[in-house]
């Protein structure tokens, strides 16, 4: 799941003081809200109405299906590997740890009893933190 969510841009739903807000920054107690977007209308109309960037991911989809057998990626993958293209080698290795991090993180703080939350939610955003400032 966080392979899918890592190749879009991600939302987060942070409350404070009774109040929700939505942002793209991690908050300490943050919960990762689907922002997906739609694939456009072709069984409505008959016609093709998608947007240049549905197209454009459409074709990559056919492109990484064609090459999987050689480079053992997946989609998902392959547009995690053209979002990092331009990191560092450190901070890819960065960004590879904290995707193994996350996932249990999350698991960690949505299990957590009452007196070990606020420290489970304080390693979560530390690690969501940086894997914003880094642009995994």
């Amino acid at each position: 799941m966080l392979l899918a969510m890592s190749a879009s841009a991600q939302v987060y739903r942070c409350e404070h003081g009774g109040k929700v807000s939505y942002s793209d920054e991690p908050c300490v107690g943050a919960k990762l809200v689907d922002a997906t977007p739609t694939q456009g209308m072709d069984k409505m109309t008959g016609r093709t109405r998608k947007g240049a960037d549905v197209m454009r991911d459409e074709n990559r989809k056919a492109v990484d299906a064609a090459l999987q057998p050689l480079t053992g990626l997946d989609h998902e993958q392959m547009n995690l590997e053209r979002k990092r293209h331009k990191l560092s080698a450190a901070d890819k290795v960065t960004c590879r740890n904290l995707d193994r991090q996350l996932p249990e993180l999350e698991a960690r703080a949505a299990r957590s009893a009452a007196s070990q939350k606020q420290e489970a939610d304080k390693d979560l955003y530390k690690a969501r933190k940086t894997f914003f400032a880094l642009k995994c």
